[in-house]
């Protein structure tokens, strides 16, 4: 059962990515200009999607995968694009709506609603990036345990525990609270493996201005 903290940071999300951040995050994950600094961390949303994709392989024909936390949907596109049955869900409606408008004719089953419903099946590959990183850690390996539990492979990715990160994160404080998106949950990945249920296969961190992240690969 997912935790209190997590139940009520998860509605703060629903309500931040469906409603107040919805254009903002459909135009960021566009080809629309954006300012320099969103342009940072578009291009590293590009890298760390690029990575988590050939992770899985080139050639998906046959996997069924569960893009967890699917946003406006460029993972489960290319997914889809190289031959996956991709499941996509997210909490924010408004996002769905944009992922499947994108999407064009490829056949994605776009759900809005929980990523940790037993419902969904099982999957060959679960994918959550960057869907993780407003957690606590203890919820993380929670989350985790319960997605790695119907798959053969978790990727999934973190805010790692940097000093640049710290410090974005403190700078983030500052704002006014009608302002400010979301906090995320800074943490430190050796800490959160010994956490983990299974084997962490790989990892790699990708960092681009202000886009700090860090993923992770977990077999059973």
């Amino acid at each position: 059962m997912a935790s209190t903290p997590f139940l009520a940071r998860r509605d703060a999300l629903e309500t931040y990515f469906d409603r107040t951040a919805a254009q903002a995050w459909e135009q960021l994950t566009s080809d629309a200009p954006v300012s320099g600094v969103r342009a940072t961390v578009r291009a590293g949303r590009d890298r760390m999607r690029a990575t988590l994709l050939d992770w899985m392989g080139a050639d998906l024909r046959g996997a069924r995968l569960l893009d967890a936390g699917c946003g406006t949907g460029a993972l489960s596109i290319e997914a889809a694009a190289r031959g996956a049955d991709v499941v996509a869900i997210d909490i924010a409606g408004n996002l769905v709506d944009v992922a499947r408008r994108r999407a064009g004719g490829l056949p994605i089953d776009w759900r809005v609603g929980d990523m940790l419903d037993p419902a969904l099946g099982r999957f060959d590959f679960v994918v959550a990036m960057d869907s993780l990183i407003h957690y606590r850690a203890q919820d993380i390996a929670a989350t985790a345990a319960a997605l790695g539990a119907r798959t053969q492979a978790l990727l999934f990715t973190v805010a790692p525990r940097t000093p640049a990160l710290t410090a974005m994160h403190a700078v983030g404080k500052l704002f006014p609270r009608g302002d400010r998106s979301p906090a995320i949950e800074p943490i430190a990945p050796a800490r959160l493996k010994a956490m983990l249920p299974g084997n962490v296969r790989r990892e790699m961190r990708v960092t681009s201005g202000f886009y700090i992240s860090h993923a992770l690969e977990l077999r059973p």
